[in-house]
């Protein structure tokens, strides 16, 4: 039997900003981020199953990404907790949804956070390869389980 990778594309509206940075993206600001999944595994070999045939359903890789990743992220504010005004959950419905982590929300630092969430949610038979997240149309970061090991 064949190991086969499957791929996913995720979409998501987000804005962060990033404290301490040199630049414009120190003020908060916002991204159309496309969030690629790709995962390995062997397809089912049981002809009794309703995946025969499927390394995992795709429908079944979206709710995971949408329990652990988009569903929370998109239409969020994600600042660093060290650095978030303290007036801001004061705003409510202003902000809308603010999440508050330990890193500074960089596109590399998400990715690795993203990887620890999908490893863990994912299915024992099947392996997080690789995600990509694009920021802009020309700027990505990717993370590889094989440089990760």
């Amino acid at each position: 039997m064949s190991i086969i990778r499957l791929t996913r594309e995720f979409r998501f509206e987000m804005a962060h900003a990033l404290a301490g940075h040199n630049g414009p993206c120190r003020h908060i600001h916002g991204h159309s981020y496309e969030l690629l999944v790709t995962i390995s595994g062997l397809p089912e070999n049981n002809p009794d199953s309703p995946v025969f045939g499927m390394v995992i359903d795709f429908k079944e890789l979206k709710k995971i990404v949408e329990n652990e990743i988009t569903g929370q992220f998109d239409h969020a504010l994600v600042l660093h907790k060290e650095t978030a005004p303290e007036h801001l959950s004061q705003l409510g419905e202003f902000v809308g949804r603010l999440i508050l982590v330990d890193y500074t929300p960089t596109s590399e630092n998400m990715l690795i956070d993203f990887s620890g969430r999908l490893s863990g949610a994912l299915p024992e038979n099947i392996k997080l390869l690789s995600l990509k997240l694009r920021e802009t149309k020309s700027s990505w970061a990717e993370w590889y389980a094989c440089d990760n090991a």
